[in-house]
């Protein structure tokens, strides 16, 4: 399927757009890192910039977690590695609440 034809003026404000979603990411994983934000307050939101975010790259922000323990987390937990937070299940939530407390 081709993508639509953008003007360049839709094609400016679409990144502007990313470029604003990305550091809206950014600054929630500096939380989560610094020990600001928990693992349940970021499920807990209802906003896009948590949703959208993948589930590998949330876990990696937490303090002391490294990509390997993240991986094993999801897996144990059986979350995809492409999984997003929006996408979670309750008892994916749970289970990463419970391997991650905080």
């Amino acid at each position: 399927m081709a993508l639509p034809t953008m003007t360049p003026e839709q094609r400016q404000a679409a990144l502007e757009k990313a470029a604003e979603a990305r550091a809206a990411r950014t600054a929630m994983l500096n939380e989560v890192k610094a020990g600001k934000l928990s693992l349940a307050a970021v499920f807990g939101r209802d906003d896009d910039t948590a949703k959208k975010t993948r589930v590998s790259q949330l876990l990696r922000a937490l303090p002391g977690v490294g990509k390997v323990s993240a991986e094993k987390a999801m897996a144990d937990a059986g979350i995809e590695a492409n999984r997003r937070v929006g996408g979670l299940g309750a008892r994916q939530r749970e289970a990463l609440n419970t391997t991650f407390p905080q």
